[in-house]
């Protein structure tokens, strides 16, 4: 947090001058004021920061995890249901948090609350940190006075993704680190082992096979290009970066990884899991149908998904059935099509949009446990190919020169 120097007069009229950490001039002067010192000046201490910490923020590199945010909604949670002020118990984190952007957005929150505007409306100026998910359940929780209830319910929305995503990762970490390894050593060999053989087997003269001169072709390509081949990926990189990041690409990147092989059928039903969590959470919550697709459309992930529960929305404010509007988009297996009919009867939508979303979830965590199974058959016929190949083109040229040798 910022360091102020104040000067102020004490109970007897002395001036007392000094340092003091608060995250604005009102936190200072209040901290202050409960010392029994009235303050005349207060000044934030601007100190040469750090060129590292300048770009970061400049740039919008610094970024919250999801741990970090979960730790914040619990504590607000933990707070609020305890009956402490949502000022105090802003100011209270404050001291604790460490990440730079947590600390910019709840010193804004706080100044935004002293002034007078809701706390909804402080958390909405900063999306990078709060979803509109977030933002709509603490409009619903100061609409209805249980900001504690709202702030407990988006906690576990949180810990419910924070599991899924490490379940994903950690399953995708073994074959990730196999992949980057066959490539670095595709590249190792290509660049030094190979052409060391290639000049053995020029200066014999031996008659080669198509294995060996695909390999010293191959392997001569990456001497003689391999700045431009470094060039191209980077080049590539950016370029598909910045592609997906437009409306259109977005699109067609979201719908693509969704429909991989393997993995993209575990993110979709993930996202499901999202959506259903979130449909269930915001309706039991009090929040419209339409404006709950609203803000699942827009905090959802998926760009491609969300374009469909758009189109649930305008089905929905057309009239149509929630059921109908959600078999028209495709997304939904038979088995959760009869469970929507079934909530939509019964009045009781939450209840089975949860249902729904601990059906995903099981699933996801089925899946995922079994992922690396179904992909490490491939992965050791992606090294024995390779190994194949390597023992063609080089060892079988050096087993016909052992048997010349031997004659």
């Amino acid at each position: 947090m910022p360091q102020y120097a104040f000067k102020g007069r004490g109970d007897n009229g002395q001036l007392i001058d000094g340092e003091i950490e608060g995250a604005n001039s009102s936190t200072v002067a209040s901290l202050l004021m409960d010392r029994g010192v009235i303050p005349i000046s207060i000044v934030e201490k601007r100190e040469t920061s750090d060129i590292l910490a300048t770009i970061n923020e400049k740039f919008g590199l610094y970024k919250i995890s999801i741990e970090e945010l979960l730790m914040f909604t619990r504590q607000m949670s933990a707070m609020a249901r305890a009956g402490i002020p949502i000022t105090r118990a802003i100011s209270g984190i404050l001291e604790t948090v460490q990440n730079p952007l947590l600390i910019k957005s709840l010193a804004d929150i706080l100044e935004q609350l002293e002034s007078g505007r809701s706390l909804s409306i402080g958390f909405a100026r900063h999306p990078k940190v709060f979803s509109n998910i977030y933002i709509s359940m603490l409009q619903v929780g100061e609409n209805t006075g249980r900001l504690d209830e709202s702030f407990s319910m988006m906690a576990e929305y949180i810990d419910r993704n924070r599991r899924t995503a490490n379940n994903i990762k950690t399953a995708l970490r073994y074959p990730t680190t196999v992949i980057i390894a066959i490539g670095a050593a595709m590249v190792i060999v290509n660049l030094f082992v190979i052409p060391k053989f290639a000049a053995f087997f020029e200066a014999n003269r031996l008659e080669l096979p198509w294995q060996t001169l695909f390999l010293l072709n191959t392997s001569k390509f990456f001497v003689n290009y391999w700045m431009y081949l470094l060039a191209l990926m980077v080049a590539s990189a950016f370029g598909f970066r910045h592609y997906i990041n437009t409306p259109e690409g977005k699109l067609k990147w979201h719908k693509f990884i969704i429909n991989v092989p393997l993995i993209g059928d575990i993110l979709h039903r993930a996202y499901m899991a999202r959506f259903a969590r979130s449909f269930s959470m915001a309706y039991s919550a009090g929040v419209p149908i339409i404006q709950a697709m609203g803000v699942i459309s827009r905090s959802i992930g998926n760009e491609y998904i969300s374009k469909h529960v758009n189109g649930m929305r305008e089905g929905i404010e057309k009239g149509e059935a929630l059921t109908r509007t959600a078999q028209q988009t495709g997304m939904f297996t038979p088995v959760v099509m009869q469970m929507f009919a079934v909530g939509e009867e019964a009045g009781n939508l939450d209840e089975m949009m949860s249902f729904i979303a601990d059906f995903y979830e099981e699933e996801v965590d089925y899946d995922v446990k079994t992922l690396s199974d179904k992909i490490e058959p491939l992965i050791y016929v992606a090294i024995g190919a390779m190994v194949l190949v390597l023992a063609l083109g080089i060892f079988v040229p050096m087993w016909d020169l052992a048997q010349l040798a031997g004659r």
